[in-house]
């Protein structure tokens, strides 16, 4: 594998035709670290895990996604509008492009969740979810219903502390992600990469109040067993996804 592209805080290039649009509200990102080997067997083929002083990290971020809209039409207010948790891994490829991909992503709304099967191939799952904000509290719930394992859950409550004004190294390395690898076009091969940019995040401290869940070790990876090592929380940003690209980096038609 080639050296990985440096870490920005900002988009390296604007999607100008947006193959999707949305906002991703009420962010809880929770990681633990773990060494690469640990996950290596869990990516796509053509990807090694990307690290940070010598580490990986799985992350479990919790949010609303909010008016999903294709091809720069007007964002669905219903169906384009739901809590989502997602149990993810951090991944670079041939070319050096840094990126997620996704183990599980549980959603509360039924069609996005089979279009997302069908269409792109994510391992979309659906379930009972909640988001709810009391004060400086925001608490995240899950219970799966299809297709399975079916009852894999979590209870999720952070507390918003102090804006971060100038994010750490490790900070920008779990959040500043620009796209996702995934096998969109059918089986372990061939990789693509699906970009996305959004503006910079708005980053606070956070502190994990409640965190009983068993979606990471249903995502086929080992429970945490110590506290997380970064919990932070953002109120949000607009997204906007580009079009898959194949191996070569080339977009799709």
């Amino acid at each position: 594998m080639p050296n990985p592209t440096p870490v920005t805080p900002d988009a390296p290039a604007p999607i100008r035709v947006p193959l999707l649009t949305q906002r991703w509200l009420d962010l809880a990102f929770i990681h633990w670290a773990v060494e690469p080997a640990v996950v290596a067997g869990l990516l796509p083929r053509g990807t090694v895990p990307d690290t940070h002083d010598g580490l990986t990290y799985v992350g479990l971020v919790a949010f609303r996604m909010h008016r999903v809209g294709w091809l720069g039409l007007p964002g669905v207010p219903y169906l384009g509008t739901f809590p989502e948790t997602n149990v993810r891994l951090y991944s670079v490829d041939a070319h050096g492009r840094r990126g997620v991909v996704f183990r599980s992503m549980d959603a509360s709304r039924l069609i996005p969740v089979v279009m997302g099967r069908l269409g792109f191939r994510l391992p979309y799952l659906w379930s009972r979810m909640s988001v709810r904000r009391a004060g400086d509290t925001v608490t995240y719930t899950s219970s799966r219903r299809w297709p399975g394992p079916r009852g894999a859950r979590s209870l999720l409550t952070v507390r918003t502390g102090e804006r971060i004004g100038e994010p750490t190294g490790l900070e920008h390395f779990l959040t500043a992600r620009w796209g996702m690898h995934n096998a969109f076009f059918g089986g372990p091969e061939p990789l693509a990469y699906l970009p996305n940019d959004h503006p910079r995040w708005p980053l606070y401290r956070a502190e994990l109040v409640t965190c009983e869940q068993d979606l990471v070790s249903a995502a086929g990876l080992p429970a945490p067993a110590d506290a997380p090592v970064s919990v932070l929380y953002s109120p949000g940003v607009p997204v906007r996804l580009g079009r898959p690209a194949r191996p070569a980096g080339i977009p799709t038609p």
